[in-house]
């Protein structure tokens, strides 16, 4: 059911394509996918592409989109995993896989040599460092600062162009899966800025608030797919009409609010609370999660998620409205859950765990995947009929009901006169509700980062 980056530094090995290469066999170039019905895909391990989520199933937003552009064509599709991005390359230039789709920039200098797909995103390129009493704030102040970047990344390319006019700018190329290394690595001081691109700081910096963003290289860079030069023109032709049909469908922002629409920053104090607390308040609180989970069958860590946002785990919080315990449940939906004392935690927990799964179950059956965890959460916070008068004024105003893409702009409005008088429910602090849920999803990103998965004799994922 989850989908965040939990294990993306999970156990994988090189594919025996790679093993073969580095023994220095050349393997026979692939049949077309149109003659095998399979897809070969080269990708790496990264929170922007592919990883495994709780139930170690692979996720993510290359995985997905690559895998609905298969189906599309009715063909298999097999993922090969490169360590680094050396290794990536070198899979495209024997053969051995029809496309790498791995957020990779399309920059003028590789298309000299490389063929690439239609453009599917923007990123750019900034520099993060330290909090420090001076940050560089031009290329120029990076002078004797030690600079890590991934080697073969466009980042490489970007610094080459400045070097021209700054000969001083030296930085370390390191062979590294992705920026998040480099990322952790600049936090723990062992250099003091690092390159990485946009998406990847965006989803980052919720688990190092001590990062900072200071400059961008230079303006946004496509990303796109890499295709194989022995590809025909007819599979280019069907890479654009995927991409065409799923910009006007709406499929591609549906996936990227799946993977990149929660990323806002919180507060520094915030991440700096979770990550504190989880190692004094949460293992005890733990157990308690982890039964819930073997009731509900959700992630422990989701449901660890909804009780920080709403309590900070504290078994004995009490709202003015009346609403109290780790899960914040008012008195009537405790009764309703058999819940006797909202202050023990046991109680509030499973409490909690089994209120979300009943209002995902009266959600109508065409909310799907996320979409309904997402819209559980919202009524969780607000309450079912006002999270259905948010749905209803979805339709009217042409957004997608069963989208949690468009219910989050949709929901500030119930707050606003014109709309809230013509509600069958009224008034509804539906900002709050938005902000409720973009907050769990960015606090299980980070459980779901630190903590592992459960899998005890409860049942579970």
């Amino acid at each position: 059911m989850q989908m965040t980056w939990s294990n993306y530094f999970g156990g994988f090995l090189l594919s025996a394509v790679l093993a073969l290469s580095l023994a220095g066999c050349t393997p026979a170039p692939i049949p077309a996918p149109e003659d095998s019905g399979e897809l070969v895909v080269v990708t790496r391990n990264s929170p922007t592409t592919y990883y495994l989520n709780a139930k170690s199933e692979p996720v993510g937003f290359e995985h997905d989109l690559v895998t609905q552009f298969a189906e599309k064509q009715g063909w298999k599709v097999r993922f090969v995993l490169a360590e680094t991005l050396s290794d990536l390359f070198n899979v495209m230039k024997k053969g051995q896989a029809h496309i790498a789709a791995a957020g990779l920039s399309a920059t003028d200098e590789r298309r000299r040599s490389l063929r690439f797909g239609p453009t599917y995103g923007q990123v750019k390129e900034w520099v993060v460092c330290r909090q420090a009493n001076r940050l560089p704030q031009t290329p120029a102040e990076l002078a004797g600062l030690r600079l890590e970047v991934v080697a073969q990344s466009s980042h490489v390319e970007s610094l080459r162009l400045l070097k021209r006019r700054l000969p001083g700018l030296t930085w370390a190329e390191m062979n590294v899966p992705n920026s998040e290394e480099l990322l952790e690595r600049v936090e723990l001081g062992l250099s003091d800025c690092a390159i990485a691109d946009s998406d990847s700081f965006d989803i980052a910096r919720n688990f190092h608030p001590t990062l900072i963003r200071t400059f961008a290289l230079g303006n946004s860079l496509p990303q796109a797919w890499l295709i194989g030069p022995r590809m025909g023109l007819g599979f280019s032709r069907e890479v654009m009409r995927f991409f065409q049909e799923s910009e006007k469908s709406g499929d591609l922002a549906r996936l990227r609010e799946r993977y990149f629409g929660h990323v806002q920053q919180l507060e520094e104090a915030d991440v700096l609370g979770v990550l504190e607390k989880r190692g004094t308040l949460l293992r005890s609180l733990a157990p308690h999660f982890y039964k819930a989970q073997g009731e509900t069958d959700m992630d422990w860590r989701l449901l660890a998620a909804v009780a920080y946002q709403e309590s900070q785990w504290n078994a004995q919080a009490v709202s003015f409205t009346g609403v109290r315990g780790i899960m914040m449940l008012t008195e009537d939906t405790a009764d309703q859950l058999g819940v006797k004392n909202r202050l023990d935690p046991r109680e509030s927990i499973l409490g909690g765990a089994r209120y979300i799964i009943s209002l995902m179950a009266a959600l109508p059956e065409e909310i799907v995947d996320t979409d309904r965890i997402w819209m559980a959460l919202a009524a969780y916070n607000l309450g079912m009929g006002h999270v259905q008068d948010a749905r209803a004024l979805a339709l009217k105003l042409g957004r997608d009901p069963n989208a949690w893409n468009d219910l989050k702009d949709v929901l500030p409005l119930l707050s606003r006169g014109k709309y809230a008088s013509k509600l069958k429910y009224g008034y509804a602090r539906g900002g709050e509700a938005r902000a409720f849920v973009e907050n769990v999803r960015i606090y299980y990103d980070i459980l779901a980062k630190y903590e592992k998965p459960y899998r005890g004799f409860f049942g579970g994922l």
